[in-house]
């Protein structure tokens, strides 16, 4: 990628303007899609459409790379396709939709306050009352089963059974929670600097701590080998290949930022090889290699921190946002 016969990734980026904070970025297949604080989506497909998703603000959003799910303060939770459109999923008549999250075999879940909701795209969707507002929510690999965060801990929850779920706790505030694609871990960011996890097959705690700032990103690179985090002045990767994942193990260190102090605020593995796109709060992006820490300079800091990040699926694109609105994708 940085032959002389061949432009460099910043010579291929090309740059739209938002015009406003970027929340995420994503890719439908081939298509980049920016998701905006303001309600919009920009369909960054060289026509560059805005379309209107929600009467107020985006609050989370997620996909699966066929289908966009996005939740908002005017109640509602919208599928979107670039060939269907926007569709209305469900509507709580205006209490404020929080976190979505989409799993295997089209489920779906969204939170509203204290109560989770989970569906399979037919009939009514499953209901659980939380003992605290939910922090985040992410669906295991494999079967109907999903991970809330919340004061205190985690829930796991099988929606289609009457059992209670399963409790994993832990004092704190837990604001995310992922899954690893092994399915034996399950680890959340929290207010403090710090991850918590648990690995499920003894409920064994696992702190990863030391942060000098909230973890605000985490991804995991291509195989689940590593899950990558911000909050720190690089990216720091935690191990999941072995039996005890990252207990007794040392994090992997990789894209020191240019000026000391700034820290990460955005990580993305790729989802082929073993590299990450890092995003730094001076607007800083570098592509680097997880074996060796080589790396690849895709942005120049200017200032403007990074907010959104995402690989296509072939990881032969990458698009990414910013705090002030800039963004771009950028064809390797």
């Amino acid at each position: 990628m940085t032959t002389a016969s061949r432009p460099s990734v910043r010579d291929r980026i090309r740059h739209l303007e938002a015009g406003e904070q970027v929340l995420s970025a994503h890719f439908l297949k081939s298509v980049p899609i920016l998701v905006l604080v303001s309600g919009e989506i920009i369909v960054a497909d060289g026509n560059d459409a805005r379309v209107s998703l929600h009467d107020g603000g985006i609050l989370d959003s997620a996909s699966n790379g066929n289908m966009l799910l996005t939740s908002g303060d005017d109640g509602r939770v919208v599928s979107f396709t670039p060939k269907a459109g926007a569709t209305t999923v469900h509507d709580t008549g205006g209490t404020w939709v929080d976190h979505v999250a989409l799993g295997p075999n089209g489920a779906l879940a969204w939170s509203a306050g204290r109560k989770v909701f989970a569906s399979q795209g037919k009939g009514e969707p499953k209901t659980l009352a939380l003992p605290s507002a939910a922090g985040g929510l992410a669906f295991f690999p494999k079967g109907f089963r999903l991970a809330i965060a919340h004061y205190n801990g985690a829930s796991l929850w099988y929606p289609n059974t009457d059992g209670k779920p399963v409790s994993l706790e832990w004092k704190g505030s837990h604001l995310g929670i992922t899954v690893s694609h092994d399915q034996r871990f399950v680890v959340t960011t929290m207010q403090e600097p710090q991850l918590h996890g648990w690995r499920l097959e003894d409920n064994q705690h696992m702190r990863m701590s030391g942060y000098p700032g909230k973890v605000r990103s985490v991804s995991w690179t291509t195989g689940g080998k590593f899950l990558a985090t911000a909050g720190a002045a690089e990216a720091i990767l935690w191990p999941f290949t072995g039996k005890n994942g990252p207990m007794g193990a040392n994090p992997t260190m990789i894209a020191p930022g240019a000026k000391a102090g700034v820290k990460v605020t955005q990580v993305a593995g790729h989802p082929i090889a073993g590299i990450c796109a890092v995003g730094f709060a001076d607007g800083l992006i570098l592509l680097a290699r997880i074996e060796d820490g080589a790396e690849i300079l895709m942005r120049e800091p200017d200032g403007d921190a990074v907010t959104a990040l995402a690989w296509r699926d072939d990881g032969k694109s990458v698009a990414f946002g910013t705090e002030a609105g800039k963004a771009g994708i950028a064809d390797l």
